[in-house]
């Protein structure tokens, strides 16, 4: 028998998550690769829907059974097609506000599986007799409310709410999530803890010359591009990035090619129309959602990564473009500045003349590029996956009172004086 029997929460559809997704994968085989102890991990993961997760499972960690992922109809087709997705955001969502919000219950799928310990790393959760932590990414429906609808800020106030209440710890990504979390619902400050993320991309195999031009051709890429991986939610600020590069075409005659990937929901049908208003078709690309062999060659291929977000609890394509190599420009807003550090080119996000000016240097200036590439590679080596594993497998411990190791003691004292 194992030590510990811990559940991680993957109970998602690939492609309609953003960073969640690649975090978990992350988790994955960092906890695949702990060999010295004899804890287990579950994997919870929807029938039927575990080709994204299970080639990073091995060593202790496998999948749980989830049961059938619920409502198909808005889970596989409203990401599919463009109506279904604008009918469910104008029609039905407004008619669902009008009624209390339901708090999930375990069906008894982790009780019968005996596990010790269930952490909920994908922004949502379910009440459960059997300790648990809780991984709420951010509050941005605190913070900007004009982007979600009436009722998914009731929704993810009670949720939010009841599972922080519900957990015996609350895991914030960053110094900014544990202020906030802390400030805005009044949680101990031993409740809260900081455990960064890392970049996945190490996970996926190098790319070849030959995996690159397939890519080049596939998407019809230009020679060179500036590159945003980001799903399409209106507070990754696409259209600033947008008006930036109108305003550097039409100011200064500068054409900077810009690609796009991530999922596309249904604020993507603005964005296709904006690019059109602002007469950016030729000079953008959208490639939505790509496998993790694309994504790693889309970053290789690209000259630099812009990440003009106006609100992120963590910021995983920064960590992603500084594993490859690849010179940043991003926001200077929530957590941005904390996981950047002094390797990226910042910017407002809210400014879109401060926009074009970064969009411009990291384009042409290829000094800075050097001096970007050259610091984003030391602050990558402050982030492991294999670490993050590390200190979240010293929290189970000390939650499920195991015996800590000597260091897994240094993991929480080093985690307490941040």
């Amino acid at each position: 028998m194992p030590s510990m029997r811990i559940c991680i929460d993957g109970r998602l559809i690939s492609g309609t998550t953003g960073g969640v997704e690649q975090a978990i994968i992350g988790l994955a085989g960092g906890f695949s690769a702990l060999s010295d102890g004899d804890e287990e991990y579950l994997f919870l993961v929807y029938d039927g829907t575990d080709a994204w997760i299970k080639p990073y499972l091995q060593g202790p960690c496998r999948i749980l059974p989830a049961g059938p992922p619920p409502a198909p109809f808005k889970v596989k087709l409203m990401y599919k097609y463009p109506f279904l997705r604008a009918l469910w955001h104008r029609v039905i969502s407004p008619v669902l506000g009008r009624h209390s919000v339901n708090v999930p219950r375990s069906d008894g799928t982790i009780e019968r599986a005996g596990v010790d310990l269930m952490h909920f790393t994908i922004q949502t959760a379910f009440l459960t007799s059997i300790p648990n932590i809780f991984t709420p990414y951010d509050l941005q429906h605190l913070h900007l409310p004009h982007l979600f609808s009436p009722r998914e800020r009731l929704k993810r106030e009670i949720l939010y709410r009841t599972f922080s209440n519900q957990a015996q710890l609350v895991i914030a990504l960053s110094k900014w999530c544990k202020h906030d979390l802390i400030t805005q619902y009044q949680l101990p400050n031993e409740k809260v803890t900081i455990v960064p993320l890392s970049s996945v991309l190490e996970a996926y195999p190098a790319p070849r010359e030959s995996d690159l031009q397939a890519i080049r051709q596939k998407y019809h890429l230009p020679d060179r591009f500036l590159f945003y991986p980001a799903y399409s939610w209106p507070h990754k600020n696409h259209k600033g990035l947008l008006d930036a590069l109108a305003l550097l075409r039409d100011r200064e005659g500068l054409r900077v090619p810009v690609v796009f990937s991530g999922g596309q929901n249904a604020f993507f049908e603005e964005l296709r129309r904006y690019v059109r208003k602002r007469q950016l078709d030729e000079q953008v690309c959208f490639v939505g959602f790509v496998s993790p062999q694309e994504l790693v060659g889309l970053y290789h291929l690209c000259t630099g990564m812009i990440f003009p977000s106006l609100f992120e609890g963590w910021g995983l394509p920064i960590l992603e473009a500084f594993s490859c190599g690849v010179p940043v420009a991003c926001s200077n807003v929530t957590a941005l500045p904390e996981v950047a550090g002094d390797a990226a080119l910042m910017f407002d996000p809210y400014d879109v003349e401060q926009i074009a000016m970064a969009v411009a240097r990291l384009w042409q200036d290829a000094d800075l590029r050097s001096t970007l590439i050259a610091r984003g590679a030391q602050r990558a080596r402050a982030f492991s996956w294999q670490k993050t594993a590390r200190l979240l497998r010293a929290h189970y411990r000390r939650i499920l009172r195991v015996p800590l190791t000597s260091d897994d003691i240094a993991l929480l004292a080093s985690e307490s004086d941040d």
